[in-house]
């Protein structure tokens, strides 16, 4: 249904989007991650046209969006990060003008409209002026704005910024409900939203994707085995320096807080950590009040990419000549 080619796209000679692939499937959310900078609004624009490519290629339905913009913008609904709307416009108003310019045909407008104000639940605040909504109610009426001509393509940045958690809930449970009429192409920086809605990942860092996969094959790839959580009892401070010295473990981080202290184990795969975190606490006294496995997260996996990512930049850096010094001669000032 989406297909993206080879995208690239430079600012000012700095490359933004470099040779970004993927395709969405008929019926598919796609989750769309990466850090601040990353290029995923970039790559976003250039799909729904407001960006033009500086190479590549993007087919919506099988047109080809550069051949046919008109045809290929008129199935693809977009809701920005950043949403521009006519604050002195009522809701329904602004709504109706949206399907006017996506050509919604005249007969089908009001039943159009309607539908999604009912479906992003601002039906109730239909005859009320942008201006005066809260932040979460100018975010659903953006998605109606974009749903309103019924496109095939749905583009999400960032859907529940705003929202209070009852809404986010709910605007959860319409991202899954709309794939059985739309292909949705979500961003948002909430990763465990991310494992609740969105049948496949793409990661991007620095202008390129550097991992893709279900939520669960990028867990079982990039992570190592199930590791522990362990809580004691008290502030220690050298928990995790002691911890991390026993055999299978890879990582230990500790949190301390409310009396207690909490490790997080990464182990080697394969090992069980339980008896050897047990003994080491006998032996040295701690009281152990809870041990148990901890699964990965998506946010696990994330973290441990743009880590492994940060490394290997340092590694280039640290290959390079060192800059020769340019020194002026002492005494004189630099004109």
């Amino acid at each position: 249904m989406l297909e993206v080619e080879a995208l690239r796209k430079s600012f000012y000679g700095t490359v933004a989007v470099d040779d970004v692939s993927f395709k969405v499937e008929s019926g598919e959310i796609l989750g769309f991650l990466g850090p601040n900078g990353a290029g995923k609004t970039t790559t976003m624009r250039m799909i729904t046209g407001f960006l033009e490519p500086g190479s590549g290629k993007v087919t919506v339905d099988g047109i080809d969006a550069a051949e046919k913009p008109r045809e290929a913008r008129a199935r693809i609904g977009y809701l920005p990060e950043t949403l521009s709307l006519y604050p002195e416009m009522r809701v329904r108003e602004y709504v109706k003008f949206r399907a006017e310019l996506c050509g919604v045909p005249r007969r089908d407008t009001k039943a159009r409209v309607e539908d999604a104000l009912a479906t992003c639940f601002v039906d109730d605040v239909a005859q009320k002026p942008i201006g005066n909504l809260s932040k979460g109610y100018r975010q659903r009426v953006g998605l109606a704005a974009a749903l309103v001509h019924r496109p095939q393509v749905l583009v999400l940045d960032e859907p529940t910024v705003g929202l209070d958690p009852r809404q986010i809930v709910k605007v959860r449970e319409l991202i899954r409900d709309l794939r059985k009429d739309h292909t949705i192409l979500l961003s948002t920086h909430i990763l465990p939203e991310v494992e609740l809605v969105c049948d496949r990942v793409v990661i991007i860092d620095r202008g390129k994707i550097v991992a893709t996969g279900t939520p669960e094959t990028l867990r079982q790839q990039l992570t190592q085995a199930p590791g522990m959580a362990v809580a004691l009892k008290g502030e220690i401070p050298d928990a995790d320096g002691i911890l991390r010295q026993l055999p299978g473990v890879v990582r230990a981080a500790r949190i301390g807080a409310g009396g207690e202290t909490r490790v997080l184990l990464e182990a080697e795969r394969g090992a069980d950590l339980r008896e050897g975190v047990f003994r080491e606490c006998v032996a040295r006294g701690w009281t152990l009040l809870e041990l148990y496995p901890r699964q990965a997260t998506l946010e696990d996996v994330f973290v441990r990419l743009l880590a492994t990512r940060d490394a290997e930049e340092d590694a280039k850096g640290e290959d390079l000549p060192a800059a020769v010094e340019e020194h002026e001669p002492r005494g004189e000032a630099r004109s």
